[in-house]
């Protein structure tokens, strides 16, 4: 089995447009960053990534996770977790209530892992907090566990850290791509700012697959 997230000869196109051309191999800890202006495709691809892809575009290739060809299944069976630019938590749930939204109902260890999550987002206790009490940071963490408490196999980055202070996002920058490393997940980055693509490593491609300068 070839551990990792392997994009062969993806293409898609809208009408006559194509979007994305793209061949890559992303090894587990290793972060591909996308980048491109507005319009240029990087939506597009992580749509076909996590299988939501709107019916109007053409989409061919193969996407292979861990040796396990996920082109055509369904969103929840790709095991790939996405994080967005706002948190999306919950306003009428708990911290833990959020965490707990990514773990099967009645699991026997579910107080646990929520427990784990949080001690290694440097949240520990917060499970009661009511989310709209959290700083712009914290939100930030909550999202990142609770995709991870998902199971996901690799994980794709939508510019989560753009709307941070500077400050803010280089800690939430290094905290989200070390704990990924961490998990051993492949990343796929979406960024416009080219200091994200430095921090991450790893090669710098726009959705047409042609290296881009971290500038």
């Amino acid at each position: 089995m070839t551990a990792g997230l392997q994009i062969a000869d993806l293409c898609v196109a809208h009408g006559p447009r194509q979007m994305v051309r793209l061949t890559a191999d992303i090894a587990p800890g290793e972060v591909l960053t996308i980048m491109g202006p507005s319009g240029s495709g990087k939506s597009t691809l992580l749509a076909a990534l996590t299988g939501t892809l709107d019916p109007a575009f053409q989409a061919s290739g193969r996407i292979t996770l861990n040796g396990r060809e996920v082109t055509r299944l369904p969103t929840r069976q790709r095991r790939i977790g996405i994080l967005f630019q706002d948190a999306l938590l919950f306003p009428h749930l708990s911290v833990g209530g959020n965490l707990g939204f990514a773990l099967p109902r009645g699991a026997p260890d579910r107080t646990a892992r929520i427990d784990r999550a949080l001690a290694e987002a440097g949240l520990a206790g917060f499970a009661p907090r009511d989310p709209a009490t959290l700083s712009g940071g914290e939100r930030a963490r909550v999202a990142l566990m609770r995709t991870l408490l998902a199971d996901p196999e690799a994980l794709l980055l939508d510019e989560p850290f753009s709307r941070l202070d500077a400050a803010l996002r280089d800690q939430i920058r290094s905290f989200v791509l070390e704990t990924a490393r961490r998990h051993g997940l492949p990343v796929i980055l979406v960024t416009h700012d080219g200091e994200d693509a430095r921090a991450a490593g790893g090669s710098i491609l726009s959705p047409m697959g042609a290296p881009v300068p971290a500038s």
